[in-house]
């Protein structure tokens, strides 16, 4: 059933706790510092303005004024653009047990739980179609082998792992 959002004077309403007292707001601590630019690089400052997760705290936390809550959270995004600051904190939850454990319902096998579905065997033929033998390519590649042996013969005053031989 629908809400009741009648905005007159319904006696089932209930006053706010302590309506003739009020709360001293917290002054700007930027403003209090006399702080004109709010820099990106000065990032201890801007991870006070930060939560553990990485997310930006709000002006009702922070205390700050409207003029700087905006600068620190273009400082912060500036400051995670040019990679100063995180966009996220990792967390790692331990869940007990972890994913694997099944509880009740086993260890399942491909195939099973489906209706009359069982796993068909498949057959599988490599073809090759490659000559095998050619007489004149490996003659050809036994070729480059020996020169390649040749040159570093040649350069036998070196070691082949760059060292002088030492």
């Amino acid at each position: 059933m629908a809400r009741n959002n009648q905005r007159g004077g319904s006696s089932t309403r209930r006053a706010p706790k302590d309506l003739g007292r009020r709360v001293k707001k917290k002054p700007c601590a930027l403003c209090r510092d006399k702080v004109d630019w709010v820099d990106y690089k000065d990032v201890p400052m801007l991870r006070k303005y930060m939560s553990d997760r990485g997310k930006i705290r709000s002006r009702r936390v922070t205390g700050n004024c409207a003029q700087h809550q905006r600068a620190l959270a273009q400082a912060i995004k500036t400051a995670r653009e040019l990679v100063l600051l995180p966009y996220t904190q990792r967390t790692v939850t331990e869940r007990p047990g972890g994913r694997r454990d099944r509880g009740d319902r086993g260890d399942r096998v491909l195939g099973e739980g489906f209706a009359g579905a069982a796993p068909t065997p498949v057959a599988v033929e490599v073809l090759d179609d490659t000559e095998a033998g050619d007489a004149e390519t490996e003659a050809a590649e036994a070729a480059e082998v020996e020169e390649l042996v040749e040159e570093m013969a040649e350069d036998g005053d070196s070691a082949p792992d760059g060292s002088d031989g030492v």
